[in-house]
């Protein structure tokens, strides 16, 4: 079996692997513990080490893409292991949530003696999996955890994913109830995933935040993940700004990974920053959906697309529909029956009956197909 550990926030993790899969993640001690790498270690555990580093750091990463050996390990722990990978970082569901999403209503105690064995720390969240239901504070019952630490790292893990951050700045749970009682079709989708209140991560920088946009373009989660830190190693503290963006070479910056487009985008974005045609943040929230997306959507690269889901993941914005995503489009016609992908026109026609909670329909037809 072949190990390495890596050095994170929390404590040292050990990652095993055989051939072209993970065989364990597991935290080891605390975080004084020597960090001893072998040699020879193959890219994908490298470029998941140093995943888990910045996961561990707030700098949210996607496993979605790790490959997990299941070799060995009960047929329903495998179910219970892939079926948490898919909840969010930020968000969380509880034991008998999860049971009944694996097709065992009921089981929860299995699910729990499940993840107490979860033998793939991280990358299969079992920090997501809480005893009690409603947002999730600093008081609250969070079930136990077999990791060092216990509870301790467990709500450590779920501060650093930002759990604990501030809800959407409006009504979510009169939003759910209009939206149960105009649209009784999303109601029953509503009533099947739970209240799934997505993270709203703090908008420190749009230039940052647009810049990770750029370079995330037409690419899987993990090969874009891989760019994006090479891309942020290039400046002081992994923090771009459109300053030093500038001072570097087209050389440099296509050393990572970045195509010639991107990095006319990226080019673009720092002069119109530098320039004072991007609004700053402080502006931004004064300003309406439509102003802002104007706005933004005058950087070469910068689509309507990643506008909204700016409005809707970083300023927290209620009533935005992204009828070109292709999440909402193949959910909606999951959930209301579709043989094809609905065109923005049917997307938009329907949800006239969620005005002023367009984005939080959207947000269940991403639950839908979970």
């Amino acid at each position: 079996m072949n190990k390495t550990r890596v050095k994170t926030t929390i404590g040292s993790l050990e990652i095993t692997y055989e051939g072209k899969a993970v065989t364990g993640i597991k935290l080891v001690e605390g975080p004084k513990t020597p960090v001893a790498r072998s040699k020879d270690v193959p890219s994908f555990v490298q470029d998941l080490a140093h995943a888990l580093e910045l996961h561990l750091a707030g700098k949210t990463q996607d496993f979605s893409g790790v490959p997990l050996d299941y070799t060995g390990l009960p047929e329903f722990h495998t179910r219970v292991y892939k079926a948490s990978r898919f909840i969010a970082s930020g968000a969380r569901i509880t034991y008998g949530e999860l049971a009944a999403r694996v097709g065992s209503p009921g089981a929860a105690r299995a699910v729990g003696q499940a993840m107490a064995k979860n033998p793939f720390f991280v990358v299969v969240p079992c920090h997501r999996i809480t005893s009690a239901a409603g947002a999730v504070s600093a008081k609250s019952d969070l079930g136990g955890f077999s990791a060092p630490g216990g509870a301790v790292t467990k709500r450590r893990m779920l501060e650093i994913e930002g759990a604990f951050l501030e809800p959407p700045p409006f009504d979510v749970v009169r939003a759910l109830r209009e939206l149960r009682k105009r649209d009784p079709v999303l109601g029953k989708v509503i009533d099947r995933t739970g209240d799934r209140r997505p993270r709203i991560e703090p908008l420190k920088s749009i230039f940052e935040a647009l810049g990770r946009s750029i370079v995330y373009q037409q690419l899987s989660g993990r090969a874009a993940g891989a760019i994006h830190r090479k891309y942020a190693a290039l400046f002081p503290h992994h923090r771009p700004t459109p300053e030093h963006l500038a001072k570097l070479s087209d050389v440099a910056v296509r050393g990572a990974g970045l195509s010639g487009a991107k990095l006319a985008a990226l080019r673009d974005l720092g002069r119109k920053t530098i320039a004072g045609d991007i609004p700053t943040v402080s502006r931004m929230r004064s300003m309406t959906d439509d102003a802002i997306i104007e706005s933004l959507t005058r950087v070469r690269g910068i689509g309507p697309w990643t506008v909204h889901m700016l409005l809707i993941f970083r300023l927290g914005r209620p009533d935005v529909l992204p009828t070109a995503d292709y999440g909402v489009r193949k959910g909606f016609a999951k959930t209301y029956g579709k043989r094809a992908l609905p065109n923005a026109r049917t997307i938009e026609k329907h949800a006239e009956r969620w005005r002023p909670w367009r984005s939080v329909g959207s947000w269940y037809m991403w639950r839908a197909l979970e």
